[in-house]
């Protein structure tokens, strides 16, 4: 069949990981070959079978998604990566870019933005989500809001997060800090708010 996408998926979350199969089940041209839970295991299966276009998740156990595109470009540079992750941080989709990604998507897409994506990248097009520019005058507003209660930028990143309905670990790993900083900051934070 023309236009054959043999798909794999490099996740390390079995629920998230069968909920993509659901979702790419009635796509009569992609194919998901094979699954790999860890970076590790994401090398062995590419130097067998090398698929067409790779879901691979930032954060997996072993070999992490970042080290594991780094590879994949240097060895198999026809192989299309789409970055799949629940960072939607600029730095991470610049390194994704400049490491030689072929697009970035967030865990909470629509499914129809993830075929399109999927779709597009076979073809060999750049999928990278649309980052509004920085205004001077909404980080200045958000300073002085700071500045009211008495809140550090990293306890106001923290608390971002915590709506976001991350854990203390997701955000201790997202933002490379001890867990006991990131509830440090998080009682700080609430007392200045309280």
């Amino acid at each position: 069949m023309e236009g054959h996408i043999k798909l794999l998926i490099a996740d390390d979350h079995n629920l998230f990981i069968e909920g993509l199969q659901l979702i790419l089940a009635d796509q009569p041209n992609i194919e998901i070959t094979d699954i790999a839970g860890d970076g590790k295991e994401l090398m062995e299966i590419v130097r067998k079978r090398k698929p067409d276009v790779i879901l691979l998740d930032i954060n997996m156990p072993e070999i992490n998604g970042i080290d594991a595109l780094k590879f994949l470009k240097r060895e198999f540079s026809d192989i299309k990566v789409i970055m799949l992750s629940t960072y939607n941080e600029d730095h991470l989709v610049e390194k994704a870019k400049t490491l030689g990604a072929n697009g970035y998507l967030l865990k909470n897409v629509i499914k129809a933005d993830l075929v399109q994506t999927i779709n597009l990248v076979y073809q060999g097009n750049s999928c990278f989500p649309y980052r509004p520019p920085f205004n001077r005058s909404t980080a200045d507003s958000v300073d002085n809001f700071l500045l009211q209660f008495n809140i550090t930028k990293r306890e106001n990143e923290i608390l971002q997060l915590i709506k976001d309905g991350l854990t203390n670990q997701q955000i201790s790993q997202m933002l490379h800090l001890s867990i006991y900083t990131v509830e440090t900051h998080r009682k700080t934070s609430c007392k200045s708010l309280s």
